[in-house]
């Protein structure tokens, strides 16, 4: 196990700055999986064999990514173009291709070590997701949301895709080491990581909508230090409390472009401060989309953006994630605590409610399930959170019209509660 710098020694190292000290974990306390490198199994803890453990993950993916076209998969091969194979993950639901599903296909490939998967799902996303017009308000972002043949639904950008793109870049250069052009992944990853903060403000309309004027700018907001729920300018300005991703930033604050570590590891302290903000201080629930500081926001496309949704759902499984990483603030702990007292006093329970608790509806899908095991990498207390882990043990692989969230989540909490979704270091930088 590597000794902790002191802190102003760390500081000076990472970003050449102190301005992120406060937000480096302190010397003397102990440290995630990120730098030790043991990650916690949770399912081997609650008695389950290694064996049965990688033939569950196997299976997902064989599902998940190759089963049955109509029924069981996401993944869909799509020809080849002079970069190599294409393939896309398709929202089942709305039949759509989505920057969120492309970056998490590329994740999952990742971790798994599929880099075929892998590549073809890069090279659709350059190919048809990528706007390379400097007149596009878009320019150098990707489309969130596209038609299975490539055309766009939605030429603006989802954050959330952006950085789960640089993170999978980055991991790909650790796990395959870098290949020419858009396989370069390390360079990818820096350029698409210097994108997201710095990009200037583009005016102009869509390719596909010459009505359509968006204003996009830079998908950080320069002074908070919080990733946008979208760069639109035109549109109302807040964030996302599930694409707040620390665990990411403090990996981008050692690995990415030089000039802006201090930043990354800035918005990993402020993205935890935040957790605090945004979430309700009995239940732990997170609305949707909120205001900066932490207020929840109603949108007028989403009447429901100020109470917990799918969207939503996914924030206890990152505060999870980064103190599993990270260690460095013990609150997250208390969040995740919070989520398993309101959950357990649930029974089965629902999809939406109010951040205070009420429900709101009587579904129960996987994709909360899957975050809620996710969660319970931060709880204290084990033998309660061990149910949630075994709920996800015991559900069946997603299959039919709600697959795509629904599966996608549930392999990465297959991954992340086995301990076998991993920092896997770009070649030549440092561990962490």
């Amino acid at each position: 196990m590597k000794p902790i710098l002191s802190v102003s020694l760390a500081c000076l190292a990472l970003a050449g700055s102190t301005t992120a000290c406060a937000h480096l974990p302190q010397a003397g306390a102990s440290q995630g999986a990120a730098v030790t490198g043991e990650y916690r199994n949770l399912f081997r803890e609650a008695g389950h064999a290694d064996a049965a453990i990688e033939q569950k993950i196997a299976a997902a993916w064989q599902q998940l990514f190759h089963g049955d076209s109509a029924t069981q998969t996401v993944f869909y091969w799509a020809g080849e173009n002079e970069a190599g194979r294409l393939a896309y993950v398709s929202d089942i639901n709305n039949n759509d291709v989505r920057s969120e599903g492309m970056s998490y296909g590329m994740m999952i490939a990742a971790q798994l070590d599929r880099k075929a998967e892998f590549d073809a799902l890069w090279n659709w996303s350059r190919t048809y997701m990528y706007n390379a017009d400097p007149k596009h308000p878009a320019y150098k972002y990707y489309s969130w949301s596209m038609n299975l043949d490539g055309t766009p639904r939605s030429e603006s950008p989802a954050p959330d895709g952006e950085e789960y793109w640089v993170m999978a870049l980055y991991f790909a250069s650790g796990r395959w080491g870098d290949g020419e052009g858009i396989y370069n992944y390390r360079a990818m990853a820096d350029e698409l990581l210097d994108d997201i903060k710095n990009r200037g403000v583009i005016e102009g309309p869509w390719k596909s909508r010459p009505d359509r004027i968006a204003s996009e700018g830079p998908q950080f907001h320069p002074e908070h230090k919080m990733v946008r729920f979208t760069p639109d300018t035109r549109r109302t300005d807040h964030t996302d409390p599930s694409y707040h991703l620390p665990h990411f930033y403090e990996l981008w604050g050692r690995w990415g472009p030089a000039k802006d570590r201090a930043f990354w590891l800035d918005a990993a302290g402020i993205s935890r401060d935040f957790f605090q903000k945004v979430t309700h201080p009995v239940t732990g629930l997170a609305p949707e989309y909120a205001n900066y500081d932490g207020t929840p926001v109603t949108n007028s496309f989403n009447q429901s953006s100020s109470t917990v949704g799918p969207d939503a759902w996914r924030t206890a499984g990152n505060w999870a994630v980064d103190w599993s990483w990270w260690r460095a603030d013990p609150r997250e702990q208390v969040l995740s605590d919070r989520n398993k007292t309101f959950f357990e006093s649930q029974g089965r329970y629902g999809n939406r409610y109010t951040l205070d608790g009420t429900r709101t509806d009587s579904t129960h899908s996987l994709a909360l399930v899957a975050n809620n095991a996710i969660a319970s990498l931060a709880a204290t207390d084990r033998a309660r959170a061990a149910k949630f882990v075994d709920e996800l043990w015991n559900a069946e692989i997603p299959a039919g019209r709600y697959r795509y969230y629904d599966g996608l989540w549930y392999i990465m909490a297959l991954l992340h509660v086995s301990g076998e979704y991993r920092v896997w270091t770009p070649r030549g930088l440092p561990k962490p």
